[in-house]
């Protein structure tokens, strides 16, 4: 990757590189060594990393680079659908569009930019899109890194259309476990949630925790606003506050359908967990010149500290 720009704004520095098929790619760093990476494609978010240079989301070896398919890993961007259904494809199109930095933003509250380092991005509706999805829009998104290493991505979506439209919309969250048999996941007790392996039938959830044995793909509703992931084996713990996404997308495709996936290790399973902050059950609906925001923060704490002290309620922004 060569380096072509660096971009200063706010006092919060981020640099431009390129990938290997050319597109651009936004590198954030805070002064304490954490770095994140988004790219242009599908405004996706590709690494993200902590003061150690420890990677703390997951991508596939076997992930395709290469446009216009999105990335298998990271944080991909699903709009205006979650799912497959109608003529759009699975997860909506936002994910497989280039995105543009958005030079001139509206202003958002002080404490999303407050000693971060971060960047605007947006994505206006194109001919293409209208003829899958009559809708004209604009998607931001601010991906922020923080002094504490803690990553926040705030999405807003605005009608700009003549009539109301509809959207559901998830951030496609995976992150790298040590090992998916020794994960718990806190804060989605006894809550309803839609089953996708048995068609999206409703069930509720049974224990104290959520662990992995087998194949999982839930959508859990009405959700509190933090949940936490917590590796035994790294003895560390993911703390995902969210406002506005209501929902919680789990997913961990276990063996058989790891093997069916081409751009999939057959063992990768294992080292990842998909833990999105969503709104599928209830979607959005906008009336021309409305805006909706969704807010996603996710920092790493030691498991100790998190099971014995963290409050799981607190605001996270």
């Amino acid at each position: 990757m060569g380096h072509s720009a660096a971009i200063w704004d706010h006092k919060a520095a981020f640099e431009i590189i390129k990938d290997w098929n050319g597109i651009d790619q936004v590198v954030l760093r805070n002064p304490q060594g954490a770095s994140a990476r988004v790219s242009l494609h599908g405004g996706q978010v590709v690494s993200w990393r902590n003061e150690h240079g420890e990677e703390l989301l997951f991508t596939s070896s076997k992930a395709i680079f290469k446009p216009p398919k999105a990335m298998r890993g990271g944080i991909p961007i699903c709009f205006p659908q979650f799912g497959n259904c109608g003529s759009l494809e699975q997860h909506g199109f936002a994910k497989n569009k280039i995105w543009i930095i958005d030079e001139n933003p509206p202003p958002l509250l002080p404490n999303d930019s407050h000693g971060k380092s971060f960047v605007d991005l947006l994505l206006k509706s194109s001919e293409e899109d209208l003829k899958s999805w009559p809708n004209s829009f604009e998607l931001r998104l601010r991906v922020s890194l923080a002094s504490t290493g803690d990553l926040a991505l705030i999405s807003r979506v605005r009608n700009i259309n003549g009539k109301p439209f509809s959207f559901s919309f998830a951030y496609h969250t995976y992150l790298s476990v040590s090992d998916i048999s020794e994960v718990r996941i806190e804060g989605l007790e006894t809550l309803d949630y839609l089953d996708n392996l048995c068609r999206r039938e409703r069930f509720t959830e049974q224990g104290d925790a959520l662990t992995f044995e087998s194949e999982v793909d839930r959508i859990y509703l009405s959700s509190p606003n933090a949940i936490a992931v917590l590796d035994h084996e790294k003895k560390r713990t993911f703390v995902i506050h969210k406002e506005g996404l209501p929902d919680v997308v789990v997913w961990n495709p276990w063996e058989k359908r790891s093997k069916a996936m081409m751009d999939f290790g057959d063992e990768e399973y294992k080292q990842m967990l998909c833990v999105d902050g969503a709104v599928i059950e209830k979607p959005v609906t906008l009336k021309p010149g409305e805006e909706w925001t969704g807010r996603l923060e996710l920092s790493v704490v030691p498991s100790s500290f998190c099971s014995e002290h963290l409050d799981l309620q607190r605001r996270g922004f």
